[in-house]
């Protein structure tokens, strides 16, 4: 995310681990959005989408033209990144066919990274060539939902492409409400600005408003066209898109949502959020199974206190059912870097006895926990669940009922236990 938006997307500190907001937002690679801006009106260059070094040199061949080829991944930074296979960038200009193949043999099945990827990069599957644009000027617009003011805002500056985070001063905001959109007064504003002609002003203010449409009738959380460049015949077009959609919308955007892609580190939490679990991969070598946000962020700082750093945040919520917390075992048992788990729970809604049912059916499961286990039990039914577990004699398993003890306890015992590989 551009150094423009971060104050917009806000995101907080809890004693040594940083926590993302538990929403879950679509991102579509590059090609989607352009398919999208396309059906809205919105100009892009006319895109091919390929999976093969044959493909991609059949493509440039047939444009015949100096063509952009890009690495298709979801994250921004592409072309300042570098490839494992020969350091170059993610967006390279090809002439020729046989340069496209050449490049795309060490582009496609290798992994890039950026400044926004996790380290090691992405693998990257697909490529998205077009013919090269000759650029007279870049600008940089976005829209997207400004929080403290609790009302969208369009964001546009004449300083666009890469060098949109290092220029974030002069970004330009206008904020505006859903019913009257993109008014004449926003875009006298915008054209007195950044300088447009009428004739320019005419075709920026038809993009603007398409813009507002999708972001509505989409259920988008960010629009943002980097760059949206005016090219040296006049025409502006969009190069490179990025969306972000609201998960909440996923029963009425099934389309779009059927197209959602997800980096590899994001599937034990796209699978949690099925299960009804709030889940958020973290840092440290501790699983940690808590009911409820706060306590699981009092369970984090208490870790961090001991010396211990958390793996994960996983709140299995009020609503916690044996086959919801079966889920959380099981994403917790096959991630390799947890060396031990805490489980903390204060019953209130939710029944401890019910809490020990799920530890022992899971012991059972996973034939016997691998990793230490403190396990913490207080409130409703939770001298049951703790008697439950004692005559289950689990092995690997130890009941401490004092909160700052447990987590003493499972920095502890995990300083003392083997990785899993």
């Amino acid at each position: 995310m551009p150094g423009a938006l971060r104050s917009i997307f806000k995101v907080s500190h809890v004693r040594g681990c940083l926590f993302k907001a538990q929403v879950r937002r679509l991102s579509l690679l590059e090609y989607h959005s352009h398919k999208l801006l396309k059906d809205f009106d919105i100009p892009v260059p006319r895109g091919f989408v390929v999976e093969t070094p044959e493909e991609a040199r059949e493509v440039v061949a047939k444009i015949n033209a100096p063509s952009v080829v890009k690495a298709q991944v979801l994250a921004g930074g592409r072309g300042k990144g570098k490839y494992e296979s020969d350091g170059q960038g993610g967006v390279r200009i090809m002439s020729s066919g046989i340069e496209a193949f050449e490049n795309a043999s060490r582009m496609i099945g290798y992994y890039l990274e950026t400044k926004q990827t996790p380290p090691g990069g992405l693998l990257v599957k697909k490529l998205y060539i077009y013919k090269a644009v000759d650029i007279a000027q870049e600008y940089y617009v976005a829209l997207t939902f400004d929080r403290d003011r609790s009302m969208p805002v369009l964001l546009i500056s004449n300083v666009g492409g890469v060098d949109i985070e290092s220029n974030a001063d002069r970004l330009e905001h206008y904020w505006f409400d859903m019913t009257h959109g993109i008014t004449d007064e926003i875009v006298a504003y915008i054209q007195a600005q950044l300088g447009f002609s009428d004739q320019e002003m005419g075709v920026i203010s038809h993009i603007l408003r398409q813009m507002v449409k999708l972001f509505r009738e989409k259920d988008a959380t960010l629009l943002e066209l980097n760059p949206l460049v005016r090219t040296c015949e006049g025409q502006f077009v969009c190069l490179d898109a990025k969306f972000t959609f609201d998960n909440s919308a996923r029963f009425r955007q099934a389309e779009i949502f059927g197209l959602e892609e997800r980096l590899p580190d994001e599937e034990d939490e796209y699978e949690a959020s099925q299960a009804g679990l709030s889940y958020v991969r973290l840092n440290g070598d501790i699983g940690n199974l808590v009911n409820g946000a706060g306590l699981a962020m009092a369970t984090n700082d208490l870790v961090s206190l001991y010396g211990g750093k958390c793996a994960n945040f996983l709140d299995v919520g009020g609503g916690a059912t044996r086959q919801t917390l079966l889920k959380a075992f099981e994403i917790l048992n096959r991630d390799t870097r947890i060396r031990g788990i805490l489980i903390n729970i204060y019953g209130g809604i939710v029944r401890c006895d019910m809490i020990a049912e799920s530890i022992v059916a899971a012991a059972k499961q996973l034939k016997g926990f691998k990793v230490p286990v403190v396990i913490r039990l207080q409130g409703t039914n939770s001298d049951k669940g703790l008697e439950l577990i004692a005559k289950s004699a689990l092995d690997n398993v130890i009941v401490e009922p004092d909160f700052e003890l447990a987590a003493e306890k499972i920095v502890n015992a995990t300083k003392h236990s083997h990785q899993r590989g």
